[in-house]
């Protein structure tokens, strides 16, 4: 949504072309996926985190990483009944600024926090693969493993935290709204915060997975044809869970993390563009804010990313539908 805005720049005042945006779509795609991801994540997440309470006896550094990240998530899906009813009563915010501060911040740090931890497991993965015998990567265990988290959470802080300077309330259509990146009247100096955290919270993860991966596929491959049917149950247990990883982790990027960049950044442009059409930058809009619930989709990925790489995990989970099955099925003969 946009509309004349008078903007202070070098102390000179400059005035953007009237433009009223198009975006009767946001009442029906955002509210549907979002209640999506709510009635899928809440769940999911509470029971990975439970899951890995229960067993935090036996916690290994990768399931440290899983931990932290079913509680990112776990967080930010609890703050989405304040978007449904925000979209679903066409953007009118009944609850206040300092509310949509804090929403627009959890949906930024959940973000990134996903891309950090989703990088850090990738990076444990790529080690036990690409480096097996090594032992410089072994030391320090949990212990290691919890001070690499601290470091994410205060890294996406602090990358995060212009958000509650940015994110704020105003009036659009006589009706008080909650700015998803900035005040229109903050485009320009929202745009190098913008870029700055798609290339320091995404871009630089995403190249350092995407090096990681094409390694580990490099000696996945070169194992299985050297393996064949002689191959050690435990070494090919551990490269197909590594093969997992692999496409579960991709998925999420390619469904997530990948599109949603991609359309800001092109939207920060073209917002930041003096005297770009108006149409231009409508349409730019509704390709952004198209994607923008999908990067909440990492939410409901995610705990499927724990399922398929945990086996014990995996086989309770099996030995618990078939009992269920067994049960209904008795109680059908009787």
């Amino acid at each position: 949504m946009a509309s004349p805005k008078d903007i202070v720049l070098n102390g000179t005042m400059s005035t953007l072309p009237s433009c009223t945006y198009s975006e009767d779509f946001k009442r029906y795609l955002l509210p549907a996926v979002y209640s999506m991801v709510f009635i899928l994540g809440l769940p999911l997440n509470f029971t990975v985190i439970l899951r890995i309470w229960r067993s935090r006896k036996a916690l290994t550094r990768n399931t440290v990483y899983m931990l932290n990240l079913a509680m990112a998530d776990f967080l930010y899906v609890c703050s989405l009944p304040l978007l449904i009813y925000n979209y679903a009563s066409h953007d009118y915010w009944p609850f206040g600024e300092p509310a949509c501060k804090l929403v627009r911040f959890q949906f930024y740090s959940n973000l990134h926090c996903s891309i950090m931890f989703l990088t850090c497991i990738s990076f444990h993965r790529y080690l036990g693969i690409c480096h097996p015998l090594a032992t410089w990567h072994k030391s320090g265990g949990r212990r290691f493993a919890w001070m690499v988290c601290g470091a994410v959470w205060a890294v996406v802080f602090a990358l995060c935290a212009p958000t509650f300077r940015f994110a704020a309330t105003g009036t659009q259509r006589n009706r008080t709204v909650c700015y998803d990146l900035s005040e229109p009247s903050l485009s320009e100096k929202y745009f190098p915060y913008g870029m700055a955290l798609t290339c320091l919270g995404f871009l630089v993860p995403f190249l350092a997975i995407v090096a990681c991966y094409c390694r580990m596929a490099c000696v996945l491959c070169q194992g299985r044809g050297m393996g064949g049917a002689g191959a050690i149950p435990a070494a090919q247990e551990k490269k197909d869970k590594a093969a997992r990883m692999i496409i579960i982790v991709v998925a999420v990027f390619a469904i997530s993390f990948l599109p949603f960049h991609l359309t800001k950044t092109a939207y920060l442009l073209v917002r930041t563009l003096q005297g770009a059409p108006c149409e231009v930058r409508n349409m730019y809009s509704i390709i952004y804010k198209s994607t923008r619930p999908f990067a909440s989709m990492n939410s409901v990925l995610d705990p499927i990313l724990f399922y398929f790489t945990q086996t014990k995990f995996r086989n309770s989970t099996r030995s618990l539908v078939l009992r269920i099955t067994t049960l209904r099925d008795k109680g059908s003969a009787v």
